[in-house]
């Protein structure tokens, strides 16, 4: 059984702190202000989500590039420091309590991302933060965000369509968790627990931020990359 009271106990000041300062950093609207400095307001261009796909979409790939590099810093760092300064950094066993708190750090820099203040707490999807931050993870939760980055660069480029991409990647990552759990096998198995939930609640929300596109995906009318769609391409 999972003792949420005792981890949330022994997660300390320094783990809030750390959680504070990521939920801040994740919520710097680099889309918008990428697209500011373009003399655009993201927000009613496009889809209107301040994410790197409709950047992209907006202003051409190298912005959407450079935002998703530059969301996806904003996810990494805070979890980096976090981890290093709290001595997880390079540790591939801690204690559960070490991991829920800073599985903290991780998913405030994503909510920090999704719920901007500066922008009416409104925000992206999740994908290139939680990337971030879970790619920062090390060496805990390298290999599952590689394994996602790989199915969602193969997804991406067999389909042409970023929220399909995204969401495939999202499901593989604590399904990556899972299998690599049940390898390790006994203590292994135990310690993955932290990670198997919050990994497993990323994804569930990465799609649940999805839902709209899920629609068009059905009907037929979720954009590409290039912006064109699959009923448009078939005539």
């Amino acid at each position: 059984m999972i003792d949420m009271t005792e981890a949330a106990q022994d997660l300390g000041w320094y783990w809030w702190t750390c959680s504070a300062i990521a939920f801040l950093a994740g919520s710097l609207p680099f889309g918008v202000i990428i697209a500011r400095r373009r003399g655009v307001d993201i927000r009613k261009e496009g889809s209107g989500n301040p994410g790197a796909t409709n950047v992209g979409r907006v202003l051409g790939r190298r912005f959407g590039v450079l935002c998703f590099l530059l969301d996806a810093l904003k996810g990494a760092v805070p979890v980096l420091v976090a981890g290093w300064l709290g001595g997880l950094l390079g540790e591939t066993s801690t204690t559960n309590a070490a991991a829920w708190g800073w599985l903290l750090v991780a998913v405030s820099a994503i909510l920090g991302h999704c719920f901007s203040p500066w922008i009416g707490f409104r925000g992206g999807k999740g994908v290139a933060t939680g990337f971030g931050a879970v790619l920062a993870m090390w060496p805990v939760l390298t290999v599952p965000a590689l394994a996602a980055f790989v199915v969602w660069g193969i997804t991406l480029g067999l389909t042409r369509l970023m929220s399909l991409a995204s969401m495939a990647g999202a499901i593989v990552l604590p399904a990556t968790v899972i299998a690599m759990a049940i390898a390790g096998e006994g203590e292994s198995l135990g310690r993955s627990i932290p990670y198997l939930v919050v990994t497993g609640l990323i994804a569930a929300f990465v799609v649940f931020r999805h839902r709209k596109n899920l629609v068009r995906l059905r009907t037929g009318s979720e954009p590409k990359l290039d912006g064109s769609t699959p009923q448009r391409a078939s005539r």
